[in-house]
């Protein structure tokens, strides 16, 4: 089995990048949401659509990335409940 990109945090639900495939893509993640906030820069009424779809397909391939390559996700409330 290959190496988890992105472990499970140990309090809460999510994860935090384990390898330096995880850290690349939350730097493409950042890198993507900083090159479309400005296309805010000229015209906001124009481009606030286009922006907030950006914002949520770069999110939403993140959050799969995450499941995909990363431990399985779920409610934890410290040790213990790591398995």
């Amino acid at each position: 089995m290959s190496k988890k990109w992105f472990k499970a945090k140990t309090y809460g639900y999510g994860w935090y990048p384990a390898t330096w495939q995880g850290w690349l893509c939350i730097l493409g993640y950042v890198v993507v949401l900083t090159a479309s906030s400005w296309l805010l820069e000229a015209n906001l009424a124009i481009n606030l659509v286009p922006f907030i779809l950006i914002v949520f397909l770069s999110t939403g391939l993140l959050i799969y990335v995450c499941y995909k390559k990363g431990e399985p996700a779920s409610w934890r409330w410290g040790e213990d409940d790591k398995k």
